[in-house]
């Protein structure tokens, strides 16, 4: 066979294999949760070296005072973009709710084939934020912050997980798949960083100790 052949015949068969693994990957269970990818570990400990550590205060918090879900495109909110972004065939109907589809939720292993079963995470909770000086935020920046489709903050989990995190930072809450965890701290650190809220002592010591471990 002449060499320019072989060549071609090696480069078509290296180009097949790339678009096969890229296949695998895209619907390997770790690849089905699209949150943004995080910042590299590295980046994440020169983040959080940054940070301000002060003591939460949770006064005057309120839930509503972080507008929610609100348009994104078209007829889709925010939790359904998620939804849409997160899952494997996602089929939805004329008011974008998710009628059938497929959710992998990264922190405990689940897959879900019902949106009902999943919840929107607010990987930084809204009264974490709270505490660590969004009481101090406009409602335009709260809103910004809850709806946040561009930083690593928006996730579709299973829905009894999140409402067991409820508001806990990484001190007393993790996710179970221990294969997560650098991925839920480095996006952690980012949220923080980007929108320059504080961290406690508890909290900056666990994320220190996850964070070596990356």
């Amino acid at each position: 066979m002449p060499k320019f052949y072989a060549r071609r015949r090696l480069s078509i068969l290296a180009a097949l294999t790339g678009v096969m693994a890229s296949i695998a990957v895209f619907n390997g269970p770790t690849a089905s949760a699209a949150l943004p990818t995080p910042v590299s570990a590295a980046t994440a400990r020169t983040y959080l070296a940054s940070l301000t550590v002060a003591t939460e205060d949770r006064t005057g918090y309120d839930r509503d005072l972080f507008p929610l879900w609100i348009t994104q495109s078209g007829t889709c909110n925010t939790r359904e973009t998620v939804l849409k972004r997160d899952g494997s065939n996602v089929v939805t109907d004329s008011a974008c709710a998710a009628t059938s589809g497929s959710w992998y939720s990264p922190y405990d292993g689940a897959t879900w084939t019902a949106a009902s079963d999943l919840d929107i995470d607010h990987l930084v909770p809204l009264a974490e934020a709270w505490d660590s000086g969004a009481g101090d935020w406009t409602t335009a920046r709260r809103q910004a912050f809850a709806n946040d489709l561009t930083r690593p903050q928006l996730i579709a989990v299973t829905d009894n997980v999140n409402q067991a995190k409820g508001d806990q930072d990484p001190a007393t809450w993790m996710p179970s798949r221990t294969a997560y965890r650098c991925t839920y701290v480095r996006a952690w650190v980012q949220v923080k960083y980007y929108y320059d809220l504080s961290v406690d002592s508890a909290e900056k010591s666990a994320l220190t100790n996850y964070l070596a471990s990356c």
